[in-house]
């Protein structure tokens, strides 16, 4: 997007001479890569030495190049003249193809837990390979996981009935849907804090098969977050009345994204908290 926006001389906003989106040039790209450098490194740190001053140091480099990189692309959206028709189109193929780029990066996931699922005998167990594990006892999928599921498919409920709103300029009921979508969200957060802290197995041990879950379930909690600050970032702007009926890309690509999220929780729910349930949960 763009750094701090400016009039040069000679150029007065709304006067651009072509249709296209010339970013100006920026420093937060910058700093966000060097905080996901620190996070990588914090993380490794944690692990081996339990030092976490790397970690604390990219994460608040990451939030703060979140907080700057928005408030600068909120700054350029709200400026007449710089995103015209095919900048906004624009904007709308570079959302559908990160979205679908995101599709792809669960796939992984998915192709992982499908290997073991469909040919346990990869897990090198030389004595009746199942999937899962013998040694595994699931989580139930119709105590806390089946709550959140119910969660989500209401807040892509709620996101809808905002966008709705918004689309009729019922400036009430979109602000009140989005509200409601953002602590959904925070349910979800909070459903799936408490269901890994009293999961009956963990990460550290147990092998292949909590590595497969954690990574797949903790990547999509993540992207819950992200979504979440997508949409209270959205929350926010709409109380100050920054979106109308054509122009508001930016509650449209959240509420993208959020689908997104929903659908992928679907999946991870019939295929492995559902269909990868242990015999001692299912009795």
């Amino acid at each position: 997007m763009s750094g701090e926006l400016h009039t040069a001389e000679g150029q007065i906003a709304g006067t651009v001479p072509h249709p296209y989106h010339m970013v100006e040039p920026s420093i937060w790209p910058v700093t966000g890569a060097i905080s996901a450098i620190l996070i990588a490194t914090g993380i490794i740190f944690v692990a081996h030495y339990n030092d976490y001053w790397f970690l604390i140091a990219g994460t608040l480099g990451a939030v703060s190049t979140m907080f700057v990189w928005w408030r600068d692309v909120v700054r350029e959206s709200r400026t007449p003249g710089l995103h015209k028709l095919v900048t906004q189109i624009g904007m709308r193929y570079g959302m559908a193809l990160f979205i679908s780029s995101e599709v792809m990066f669960f796939v992984s996931f998915f192709w992982a837990y499908f290997n073991f699922f469909f040919y346990p005998t990869h897990m090198g167990y030389a004595h009746a390979p199942v999937w899962p594990p013998q040694h595994i006892t699931t989580i139930d999928p119709f105590a806390v996981p089946l709550f959140n599921t119910m969660v989500l498919l209401l807040s892509g409920t709620t996101i809808t009935w905002s966008h709705h709103a918004l689309l009729e300029n019922d400036r009430r009921n979109m602000i009140l849907g989005l509200g409601v979508t953002v602590l959904l969200g925070i349910t979800f957060l909070c459903g799936q804090g408490y269901e890994y802290t009293h999961s009956p197995f963990n990460f550290y041990h147990g092998g292949i098969f909590p590595s497969v879950f954690f990574i797949a379930t903790g990547f999509h909690g993540f992207h819950v977050i992200v979504g979440t600050t997508f949409l209270a970032v959205n929350f926010f702007r709409a109380l100050k009345g920054q979106f109308s009926v054509k122009r508001h890309f930016g509650f449209e690509a959240a509420a993208w994204y959020w689908h997104f999220v929903d659908v992928v929780w679907l999946f991870l729910f019939v295929c492995i908290y559902y269909f990868g349930r242990s015999a001692i949960t299912v009795a």
